[in-house]
């Protein structure tokens, strides 16, 4: 077993998707590789969030959902038995006089490294919550944040609040499960993609909009009805209520890496076409890396992660010409 104090040659700080596959590929490249994640369990938002969401912007994969996703992926990052240090966050980042970094977690431990890969998403997420007086009284019981177990909605009256993607996918998702799904958003308009919203309009879903929720009704932590209002109208009205989920977007928390000198723009790391930060060394993958024309995928991180192993080993090794290889190169016969 790796010693805390042991050198690597890549550090990759956040064990979501893309950093789970940046690890498998700089194993491929075999660099020494440690992954530290500051939740008990490896994953990201993907398990903790839409465990059984289906995912289907990945190349190769027609759906899955977000728990066998999850499974897969970190199968293929332990090919290479890279250390993986969970329930850890770091916080401290110096470099020393011989160029490597020392990175420290909130608890005092140490991790020292040639390079750096940050690939912590939007840092640390927290659910927008509803702000209603009464709201608390009925989360975790009859009004969510986000679904672990579509199976739990089964014949109930659900109503989900969001515009944007997740909550038009968690409303397609839940339209053969559930007795009625209702839509509420407080816009004219949704942000969503075009066929989801498509699939939403031609399913049973009702939609009503632009409407927020101005009340919640119930004893103790059931929920019976929900009161809304129209946007421009005013008008009130009363439905009947089994469960209520809140899609309202996440507030993000980099925490102390806002501190290390890199810089930032639109809340997230500005980066080149190598991933590489403006800390030599210090790279950023996925949500976290901010360029031109950033597209916020899965699949586009999945590309982020090999670009910034490559440009990790060539800084390392600036003198070895580097090959951008992969895992099914073809070396054709030749004639001796």
């Amino acid at each position: 077993m790796a010693e805390q104090h042991d050198l690597y040659d890549v550090t990759i700080i956040g064990g979501g998707p893309v950093g789970l596959f940046t690890a498998f590929y700089s194993g491929m490249r075999e660099m020494k590789t440690k992954i530290i994640e500051y939740l008990p369990f490896l994953g990201g938002k993907v398990p903790y969030f839409y465990p059984e969401k289906i995912i289907r912007d990945v190349g190769g994969i027609p759906q899955k959902s977000g728990e066998l996703f999850t499974e897969d992926l970190i199968k293929q990052a332990k090919t290479f038995n890279p250390t993986i240090v969970l329930k850890e966050q770091v916080v401290g980042i110096t470099r020393l006089k011989n160029g490597h970094f020392q990175l420290t977690s909130r608890d005092g431990q140490v991790h020292n490294t040639k390079t750096v890969i940050l690939a912590t998403g939007y840092g640390i997420l927290k659910s927008t919550k509803l702000e209603l007086p009464e709201a608390p009284t009925y989360e975790n019981d009859t009004l969510h944040y986000t679904i672990q177990r579509m199976a739990s909605y089964q014949g109930k009256h659900v109503f989900i609040s969001g515009g944007g993607n997740s909550a038009i996918d968690w409303a397609n998702e839940l339209e053969p499960i559930a007795k009625q799904v209702t839509l509420i958003h407080r816009k004219p308009t949704f942000r969503g993609m075009e066929s989801n919203i498509s699939k939403m309009k031609n399913s049973s879903v009702k939609i009503k909009q632009p409407y927020h929720i101005k009340s919640l009704h119930g004893e103790r932590s059931k929920l019976s009805h929900i009161t809304l209002q129209h946007a421009d109208t005013k008008e009130i009205e009363t439905l009947h209520i089994d469960n209520l989920i809140i899609s309202h977007g996440f507030q993000i928390d980099l925490g102390s890496i806002n501190d290390w000198g890199m810089e930032m723009e639109n809340s997230s790391i500005k980066v080149d076409s190598t991933m590489s930060t403006s800390i030599p060394g210090i790279f950023a993958v996925g949500d976290i890396a901010n360029y031109p024309n950033k597209l916020h995928l899965i699949a586009g991180g999945f590309n982020e992660g090999p670009i910034a192993v490559n440009a990790a080993k060539q800084f390392i090794d600036p003198e070895h010409t580097l090959s951008h290889l992969f895992s099914t190169n073809y070396e054709p016969f030749r004639k001796e």
